[in-house]
């Protein structure tokens, strides 16, 4: 089967799609986690999002999350799907799906992968807020930009 587990997409994300890559007769379990676009963030009112990435990094860096998976949970198989561009609210950012023969190992898998992705794939987010916008520095919101935007620099 001709699949791409690890996928950075402009269009929006069939969840199903993702679900079918990990559908498999060993796994008791597939596990999903759908990240979607919040209207509001610590009392600020969200109109959209803009999410930018360095592709070929960004893929490199989702197939390095499914190997570490694999090594930690050796039964599993994972695709995940993020999309970059212009997202309105409640539209969908990330799929995630982990299949196991046992639901533990799947969510597990499932809450590593979203937290890694924060921690090391070079995708940008920007915030249009009804007063201004911002582009916010790492995904886990704890380094804001030196320049106030990204940089290629930022991933190297």
């Amino acid at each position: 089967m001709n699949e791409k587990l690890f996928e950075i997409a402009e269009a929006p994300i069939q969840i199903d799609a993702v679900i079918q890559k990990v559908e498999r007769r060993e796994a008791g379990a597939i596990t999903t986690f759908i990240g979607t676009v919040r209207e509001w963030t610590r009392g600020k009112q969200t109109m959209y999002l803009e999410y930018q990435a360095y592709i070929p990094m960004a893929v490199k860096m989702l197939a390095e999350i499914g190997e570490e998976i694999s090594e930690k949970w050796p039964d599993t198989k994972i695709a995940i799907t993020h999309r970059i561009g212009r997202l309105d609210i409640s539209e969908i950012a990330v799929v995630i799906a982990v299949s196991s023969p046992h639901r533990k190992a799947a969510y597990e898998a499932n809450e590593y992968a979203i937290e890694r992705i924060k921690q090391i794939v070079p995708i940008w987010k920007k915030e249009h807020w009804s007063d201004g916008e911002t582009w916010i520095g790492d995904q886990l919101e704890k380094v804001p930009y030196e320049s106030g935007k990204p940089n290629v620099k930022d991933v190297e």
